[in-house]
């Protein structure tokens, strides 16, 4: 499956305009970039409590043993 082209890429546009209209078009983006926004924060929080729990981890195994 490919990506589409140029006339795809206009009958797409012509759907969306058709189906939400000129006004309902700035909200929808703006939903859109709120969620793509949420998503990457969350990728990020995990991203991070996972690179902690590493470092604990090897921090843990690090220490000498008396």
């Amino acid at each position: 499956m490919s990506m589409p082209g140029g006339t795809e890429w206009i009958l797409i546009i012509l759907a969306v305009l058709v189906l939400f209209g000129g006004k309902k078009i700035p909200e929808f983006m703006r939903g859109l970039g709120k969620g793509v926004r949420e998503f990457k924060d969350a990728k990020d929080n995990v991203r991070s409590e996972l690179e902690k729990g590493i470092n604990e981890k090897e921090t843990e195994n690090a220490k000498p043993v008396i």
